[in-house]
């Protein structure tokens, strides 16, 4: 009998007066298996406290071999992909609950600080090897995305499982950007870069 491999891949609900989130409308449209593996696409909530109470039972219910998150940052030019997630929620602006934290941990007693498990620079080589515009982040900010990275790594870490898990930002689709100036990508090209990160994580 041939175990596949499952991988989970996440993409996050609209906020900011937004009406879609590139994250979700490309993760959405992800096959459900490739390069035999199976892809399990869950969408998050843009909320501290949901991310932190969800994202643990997805990781206990689904059992995936590789965790990628993903999440908007309107404004950035490419895909990129975080090298670190930090332990602290601090905004200045309301979540989709309307809560605002400043200089809070995401967990008490927790590290300062978990790198990415998934090959951060493998997969921004290959991804401009596609003709895709990639680069490492070393900031994944103090957001959303930020504690949603940090509560997967430390979920894994803590339950000591065999887990590959990361986050990658991704810019605004063409749709958001039909009436102001600001960097964007298509959102089928985003959807490739997801399959390519997913390929190039599966890999020893």
């Amino acid at each position: 009998m041939v175990v596949m491999l499952r991988v989970m891949v996440t993409g996050f609900e609209p906020f900011g007066g937004e009406k879609v989130n590139p994250s979700w409308e490309a993760v959405r449209e992800l096959p459900d298996e490739l390069d035999g593996a199976e892809i399990v696409k869950k969408q998050l909530p843009v909320t501290f406290r949901g991310v932190k109470a969800l994202l643990p039972k997805l990781i206990e219910e689904i059992e995936p071999q590789v965790v990628i998150l993903t999440g908007q940052a309107g404004g950035r030019p490419n895909i990129t992909v975080e090298r670190v997630a930090i332990n602290v929620m601090d905004s200045k602006k309301e979540d989709n609950e309307g809560y605002k934290p400043e200089d809070e941990p995401i967990f008490e007693d927790a590290p300062a600080a978990y790198f990415a498990t998934i090959p951060v620079k493998r997969i921004v080589k290959a991804l401009r090897s596609e003709g895709i515009p990639a680069m490492v982040s070393n900031s994944a900010g103090t957001y959303v995305c930020n504690t949603a990275m940090f509560t997967a790594l430390h979920t894994i870490a803590i339950r000591d499982l065999p887990v590959k898990a990361g986050f990658i930002h991704v810019p605004y689709s063409y749709e958001q950007a039909l009436e102001r100036t600001v960097p964007s990508m298509p959102i089928e090209t985003i959807k490739k870069a997801i399959e390519v990160s997913i390929r190039t994580s599966l890999l020893p």
